[in-house]
């Protein structure tokens, strides 16, 4: 079954939200998931249709969205390449370098590109990437809305990949021509969506909000009827309904009305502190950051205590380790089985430096750095360049401190201290004379 954009939305074609605004003009199929998913959303329990666009107006969506994503891209993705002694160095002449660490495409810094794939992990459970190739070799990287791919599995249960472009007509990309990468899985080959399967929280909050801004609105003022002694004819009701119109909403709190005729307020609705209406949006805060494994400080919410650590560094480690991690490396792995060949991964491999997240204050960096330096395991010049400083002549010698001596040798002189101790003797003995 085929239809158009407008024959699918009727009239509510005519006002297309930002995610669907490329599908107008469009033969549109039961199979397009991307479509159908951002035309009807998730049906939660509170009656609320959950879409992307709209879970992205909560402001907890849009911060845990925004940290994870943002703190994901800010860590550089690099190549190494394996050295015999089992140590490594950075690829910077292999091809996919410069793709993956500089500039993925045309358009996009590297920044923003990894950021987007994060947000789509985050909010479609699914990230997806054209590579194009010259000479078998990974030129770019096209970041494609999730939102306009539909993967189909063939009669093999292989996914096919279709791309319906801004554009053009729909076409299929090839497997080994699609990046994809899935975020939490159950299957192995589909990423699960977070506001598909959390709908029932972020309808919630949904609601929670428009009843907070309903209840604003209405000037803090619960719903009220009014009960009058007799029958009001069809114009007197007209001219009551008129002048309640001049005493409510949020512009005419504090004026006082003026009632008359045996007029008697009668108040219908519960008022906000009754609804914990405040309690129950700062619920939907906590469980929003469950569903998306950020801790609730992170986002502003500070009324409780932590349960990630005492140290903000400790919390940052748990925050790398439970969350961060969970995307970092399935897009390392991804990167690695889509964009190089089954030769290029025998000695080379993506990874993001975490390092530059756990980066600790000035004094934990130099006691940090001086430990490395003095006990052999990395030179000087290796130490400077983790603070952006240029090496220097002699720097690249690993040192130790000479008065750590093995167990076994404590009491005994080595050859330098024997000759020292001589040297100290005959001076001693010529001095005397």
């Amino acid at each position: 079954m085929i239809k158009t954009l407008s024959q699918a939305l009727g009239t509510a074609a005519a006002k297309p939200s930002a995610s669907m605004s490329s599908w107008l003009g469009k033969s549109i199929r039961l199979s397009d998931g991307g479509f159908w998913s951002a035309f009807l959303g998730a049906q939660s329990s509170s009656g609320k249709a959950v879409t992307v666009d709209k879970a992205m107006r909560l402001s907890a969506v849009w911060a845990c969205v925004r940290i994870i994503s943002t703190s994901v891209a800010g860590l550089p993705l690099s190549i190494y390449r394996r050295l015999p002694d089992g140590g490594r160095e950075t690829a910077r002449d292999f091809p996919l370098y410069d793709v993956v660490h500089n500039s993925p495409n045309e358009d996009m810094a590297a920044f923003h590109f990894w950021q987007a794939v994060v947000a789509s992990m985050l909010l479609w459970g699914n990230a997806y990437c054209e590579i194009h190739r010259s000479g078998g070799r990974v030129i770019a990287l096209d970041f494609l809305m999730p939102s306009r791919v539909t993967p189909e599995p063939d009669d093999d249960g292989r996914l096919r990949y279709f791309f319906q472009p801004r554009k053009g007509a729909r076409r299929e990309i090839a497997r080994d021509d699609m990046l994809h990468i899935p975020a939490f899985t159950l299957d192995g080959r589909m990423g699960l969506s977070a506001i598909r399967y959390g709908a029932d929280v972020f309808g919630s909050a949904m609601s929670a909000d428009d009843a907070a801004n309903t209840t604003f609105k209405n000037g803090m003022m619960p719903t009220v009827a009014f009960s009058v002694d007799k029958t009001l004819n069809p114009t007197q009701r007209a001219e009551f309904r008129d002048y309640v119109k001049t005493i409510s909403g949020a512009l005419n709190a504090g004026k006082s009305p003026v009632l008359e005729q045996g007029v008697k307020p009668e108040m219908i609705g519960i008022n906000p502190a009754d609804a914990q209406l405040l309690e129950s949006r700062g619920h939907s805060v906590e469980e929003i950051c469950r569903w998306f494994g950020v801790p609730p400080w992170m986002v502003m919410k500070t009324d409780k205590g932590s349960n990630w650590g005492t140290g903000l560094e400790q919390q940052q480690i748990a925050f790398l380790t439970y969350c961060i991690m969970t995307y970092t490396a399935p897009i390392e792995q991804c990167v690695n089985k889509r964009c190089m060949t089954a030769v290029d991964r025998i000695k080379h491999y993506s990874e993001f430096s975490l390092e530059a997240f756990l980066r600790a204050d000035s004094a934990g960096r130099a006691a940090y750095l001086s430990t490395m330096g003095q006990n052999g395991y990395m030179t000087r010049n290796e130490g400077r360049h983790k603070e952006n400083l240029p090496s220097m002549p002699g720097g690249d010698i690993l040192t130790v401190q000479s008065n750590l001596v093995p167990l076994d040798q404590l009491g005994k002189q080595n050859d330098s201290q024997a000759a020292r101790a001589a040297l100290m003797n005959w001076l001693q003995s010529n001095s005397g004379e």
